[in-house]
């Protein structure tokens, strides 16, 4: 048996879930599992490939790994995921001191080489490593879509759901371990089913996800804008254990950008999905991101975009500079609008949704949320409501002055004042 492991985590949730389901394997073939890869005897590095500053942090960190090994302070580097599925033939030359490189959910393989075995009947069983009381379900892995600047599918393959009924055990392991809030994952959630039901079966899963017991919020992440189900819409709209919000990525508005991205959906299908999200969803709440500087982008192309933002009045928006990838269709196009350019858009598209973030704000104060507390920071309690997913949305402050509150329950608040991204109020008497 190998000696006390350090898991280290990067990139996107995806990856959370997947380092969570292999710690729950390393603590259930009883080794040692400790946060500071200082203290251990192997270090597993999960890594993010998807775009450049994601391949670059993931680099430097199996670096400083190696160099931990060198000076002996640890024994053996594992460097698992997306990184290491891409680019495995290139990392074996470059950096030949790690001692095996693995691709994305090899579990198995992984347990091995610390001396252990995969116990495959509890694979729904995670050790969680976000606040207890929320938690990211993925409901499936891989992607079909062929989006030119994508190169999820190189390292992910091809869409695969997992079964209704795993995922409800997934999530009934989730709830007696205190997870309130689920928050669905996916490279595309609504895709989710198509696979292994022969239709789109993401209303389903919603529905039975919202009948086990102590599970109160469920928010849907990354949905793709080209076939958004009408059921899902209509289970957002009645089930109450279902977040009025939605994350859709839209990555462009002009008809020629799209067509180039092979998003498979035009600028007025886009229109009509949003006006149709929020005619059926009275009060959604809409997040959406944008990549800036694509090759084909003109100077009256992101001119359209920000006019798009502008009019659309996003509740929440990211914002991506384009990264050249290897291997998708957009390489041939090259990488031609200069970097200092791509984050001049970026900048000027972020200071656009920040005043209408502000005035957004501004109409919750007095009004009464239901708010989710997080953690304690300073003289803060800070929570967030259903219109904020962890970590890419706004919180909602509350004074620790005033009020005694449990972390992971639930209160009434009332909005006193707000600033651009975030809420300040007050519990509820």
């Amino acid at each position: 048996m190998s000696g006390k492991v350090s898991v280290i985590t990067l990139g996107c949730s995806k990856n959370t879930v997947d380092s969570e389901r292999l710690m729950k394997q390393i603590q259930l073939n009883k080794i040692g599992l400790v946060d500071d890869p200082n203290k251990a005897e192997t270090v597993i590095i999960n890594t993010c490939g998807f775009i450049d500053a994601a391949k670059e942090e993931s680099v430097n960190t199996i670096l400083e790994a190696v160099a931990l090994k060198n000076e002996g302070k640890i024994k053996k580097v594992i460097v698992a995921g997306c990184l290491s599925e891409r680019y495995k033939e290139d990392l074996l030359k470059e950096i030949p001191e790690v001692d095996v490189f693995l691709g994305t959910e090899k579990y198995e393989e992984i347990i091995k080489e610390l001396g252990g075995d995969l116990k495959k009947e509890l694979l729904g069983e995670r050790l969680i490593t976000t606040p207890s009381h929320t938690a990211y379900l993925k409901i499936s892995e891989g992607c079909d879509h062929p989006c030119s600047f994508c190169a999820i599918p190189l390292m992910r393959g091809l869409h695969k759901s997992k079964p209704i009924e795993e995922l409800v055990s997934e999530a009934e392991f989730l709830a007696s371990n205190g997870t309130k809030e689920l928050i669905l994952i996916a490279q595309d959630t609504t895709d989710y089913g198509k696979d292994i039901y022969g239709k789109k079966n993401i209303a389903e899963l919603v529905r039975k996800l919202s009948e086990v017991k102590g599970i109160e919020w469920i928010r849907i992440m990354y949905a793709y804008p080209s076939s958004f189900p009408d059921e899902l819409i209509a289970e957002i709209k009645i089930n109450p254990k279902v977040c009025k919000y939605v994350d859709i990525p839209l990555q462009h508005i002009s008809n020629d950008v799209l067509k180039s991205m092979r998003r498979g959906v035009t600028a007025e299908r886009t229109k009509e999905l949003l006006i149709k999200l929020r005619k059926e969803i009275p009060g959604i709440t809409i997040r959406t991101t944008f990549i800036v500087g694509y090759p084909n982008e003109s100077q009256k192309d992101f001119e359209q975009l920000c006019d798009f933002v502008q009019e659309q009045k996003f509740d929440r928006i990211g914002t991506f500079t384009f990264s050249v990838e290897e291997n998708t269709s957009s390489f041939i196009l090259g990488d031609p609008i200069p970097e200092e350019e791509k984050e001049k858009r970026k900048n000027t598209l972020m200071e656009i949704q920040k005043d209408i973030s502000l005035s957004i704000n501004e109409t919750f104060v007095g009004k009464t949320l239901k708010v989710l507390i997080d953690s304690v920071e300073g003289e803060y309690f800070v929570g967030r409501s259903y219109r904020d997913a962890p970590e890419v949305d706004g919180e909602i402050l509350i004074s620790t002055k005033k009020n005694k509150l449990k972390i992971g329950s639930i209160y009434d608040v009332v909005i006193n004042d707000f600033d651009e991204y975030d809420l300040f109020g007050e519990v509820k008497k």
